[in-house]
């Protein structure tokens, strides 16, 4: 009992010391103890006399010896704990505040702190105190001889007191750690280890009933774990001043607010799990498990905002801002950062929100996104349908009319998919927006059909032109967005951009070939007297037309010069199919050839020269003439047969036409002729058509 009470009493006597609280006035010295002054030898003689009462009675009988050697080597025991625990620290006196870190083992043969002591020490967060206060409590609780209840519950208040001034200083220290010295950080990690090991001493024993309230468990790790949660959310909050006074704004200013505040929150998790990372990490115990406990602090702190927001119904913007975070900012620039992937993967954090909740964002998103992408592009082409009306001739970039619709149509495109792609929706959308242009270019084919019914203005053929070249931008973003995907996209989104091309091509070139017409008719109504001069002057026609063109790009201009081609060569054998021209003899027939030759050879030098790529035509003239020249019927065949091969929509009616101009031949001989086309009937290629364009009689 005297034992225990030294560590409750006071050692100045009966005087009141004014700097304590009242529950630590000094109680009455026993009878025959000197009273304390506050003389500097005064008070050595008190810490004496505090320490004689702990020492072992040496007369008094060996009963109470003998538990006085038990428990000094008890004592012993726990010093051995705490030596292992502070192994590497440095040692100092605790006779003073220092800056340096203080022995916290207890020394046998010094004097224990009196509660006096213990709290002018912990007020000024001396946390050298800890262990001389675990053994303060220990006491109180071993041995109660000769104490009533209403002392010991008293004296229990003095301790939980004391434990109060430690746990508010150690948690000082472990609330802000990287501000803390790393001593002093070290022996606040070592009083929470050892309250940890005293709760779990303390249950192995499991204590019987008692008059003092029941303190343990204390839950000193939990606490620091809590500690690490307010800490974390202290973090996490913007500042004051940067949040916005006043109402919360709506649209665009509400997104920005909390875009803002997810850029604060991410930033700020990324920069202190990397200082725990590289700082603190190597301090602390790994029974404190640092990392993992600051990373789900900030995880949990974060995910609570992102959730408790999409609780609410969400705009466009923030539906956008949320799922960029998710699926993208926050696995990516977070989650797998260099120097924190390792860790943060082996404390499987999880997403931002739950699967539910983002599948729901991302249906959101997509619907939104694709509704407003079909808005965009149907605005841009009411304005390109606004400037067509308004009769101005098209921009003209490097020699060819140009427009920006094609352009403004693929931004919004590619913007939508470049947006969804940053979160990783990118899959789901690309169909779905290939689906949005193709009924995109729907529309723009019907408003180019009916401007070209109603419209005859004075720029009509150049922006005929400019609709024909836009075409081209279409075709190239959308196959090479085919080649990207490595997948052909379907056929038909494509027709409406041949309708425009060829219904382009079609008005541009109607006047040309009506002009030509009546000129081919002329071959038929001279029986090629006059060929060179018809042919001649066509080509003349056809020349002055082209420089025109020259405001298509260099594709389309290509392709109408094609066009030209073909319509020349058609109309030249609808000329020989007429069935008008009837040659009986051999050197009728062979001069006739020679001027197809002449006649073939001028139109095909002129259309090369104009860049025709139609290649292809070029051995349907000669042919005919080789047929018309040529009497073994035999070789006709042959030659037939190698016609049929290269043109395969050469049918009999066609072949039909140009036998009757062999007069010699009799009808058995044609029937045999045209048997040959009985063979084989190949598919024809539309693109490669010739005779299908060519109606006989």
């Amino acid at each position: 009992m005297m034992k225990m009470m030294t560590f409750f009493q006071t050692t100045v006597g009966d005087q009141t010391n004014p700097s304590m609280p009242p529950q630590y006035e000094p109680e009455p010295s026993p009878t025959g103890r000197k009273p304390s002054s506050v003389s500097e030898t005064e008070s050595e003689t008190a810490s004496l006399a505090s320490s004689e009462d702990l020492s072992p009675l040496k007369e008094g009988g060996s009963t109470q010896y003998k538990d006085e050697k038990k428990k000094k080597k008890k004592k012993k025991g726990i010093k051995k704990m705490f030596d292992v625990l502070t192994r590497g620290m440095r040692r100092k006196s605790h006779s003073g505040p220092t800056t340096e870190v203080p022995e916290m083992e207890v020394k046998p043969d010094a004097p224990p702190p009196t509660v006096e002591e213990i709290y002018s020490a912990l007020k000024q967060e001396r946390l050298e105190m800890a262990p001389h206060l675990l053994m303060l409590e220990r006491a109180l609780v071993q041995d109660t001889t000769g104490m009533n209840e209403e002392d010991l519950i008293c004296q229990q208040s003095k301790v939980e007191a004391l434990y109060a001034l430690l746990r508010s200083a150690v948690l000082r220290v472990v609330r802000r750690p990287l501000e803390s010295e790393p001593e002093l950080l070290l022996q606040a990690l070592k009083i929470i280890l050892e309250q940890e090991q005293e709760d779990q001493r303390v249950a192995a024993e499991g204590r019987g009933p008692s008059v003092l309230a029941t303190t343990r468990p204390r839950h000193w790790l939990k606490l620091w774990q809590e500690s690490v949660k307010d800490s974390v959310e202290e973090r996490m909050t913007r500042p004051p001043s940067t949040i916005l006074d006043g109402p919360r704004p709506e649209g665009a200013e509400a997104s920005s607010e909390a875009a803002q505040s997810f850029l604060h929150m991410g930033k700020t998790m990324k920069e202190d799990l990397l200082a725990v990372a590289q700082r603190l990490q190597p301090l602390y115990p790994a029974h404190f498990n640092v990392f993992c406990t600051y990373a789900k602090g900030y995880h949990n702190y974060f995910s609570s905002q992102l959730t408790s927001m999409a609780q609410f119904e969400l705009s466009d913007q923030d539906t956008s801002l949320l799922l960029l975070w998710v699926n993208n900012l926050y696995p990516n620039e977070i989650i797998n950062h260099p120097k924190l992937a390792e860790e943060l993967q082996a404390a499987g954090l999880g997403s931002l929100l739950p699967t539910k909740e983002t599948r729901k964002l991302e249906v959101n998103y997509i619907s939104n996104e694709t509704a407003k992408v079909e808005e965009l592009m149907m605005r841009g082409l009411d304005l390109e349908v606004k400037r067509w009306s308004e009769d101005k001739e098209p921009m003209n970039l490097e020699g060819c009319f140009h427009s920006e619709l094609p352009i403004d149509i693929i931004q919004i495109i590619s913007g939508a998919q470049v947006k969804a792609d940053t979160r990783a929706l990118g899959k789901q959308m690309k169909p779905l927006l290939m689906a949005k242009l193709s009924s995109f270019l729907k529309s723009y084919q019907q408003a180019f059909a009916d401007f070209t019914e109603k419209s005859k203005q004075k720029h009509y053929r150049a922006t005929i032109m400019a609709n024909i070249n836009n075409c081209l931008t279409f075709r190239t973003y959308i196959d090479k967005d085919s080649k990207a995907v490595e997948k052909e996209l379907p056929s038909y989104i494509f027709h409406p951009l041949r309708e425009i091309e060829q219904s382009g091509f079609n008005i541009l070139l109607q006047n040309l070939f009506l002009a030509l017409k009546s000129l081919f008719k002329r071959l038929t109504q001279t029986r090629w007297a006059t060929h060179e001069e018809t042919v001649a002057e066509i080509i003349k026609i056809t020349s002055d037309c082209l420089p025109e063109f020259k405001a298509l790009r260099k594709r389309y201009q290509e392709d109408i010069m094609e066009a030209i081609h073909l319509y020349l060569v058609k109309e030249y054998i609808i000329r020989l199919s007429k069935k008008r021209l009837v040659l009986r003899t051999a050197d009728l027939q062979l001069n006739l050839a020679q001027q197809i030759l002449i006649d073939a050879n001028n139109i095909q030098c002129f259309c090369a020269q104009n860049g025709s790529p139609a290649a292809w035509l070029e051995p349907a003239l000669p042919t005919l003439a080789e047929i018309i020249r040529l009497q073994d019927t035999s070789a006709i065949k042959i030659e037939v047969a190698t016609f049929a091969s290269r043109f395969p929509d050469f049918s009999k009616g066609h072949l039909g036409a140009i036998l009757t101009i062999k007069g010699n031949l009799s009808n058995s001989e044609i029937k045999s002729i045209k048997s040959i086309l009985d063979v084989s009937t190949l598919l024809t290629d539309s693109s490669r058509s010739l005779f299908s364009l060519i109606k006989v009689g």
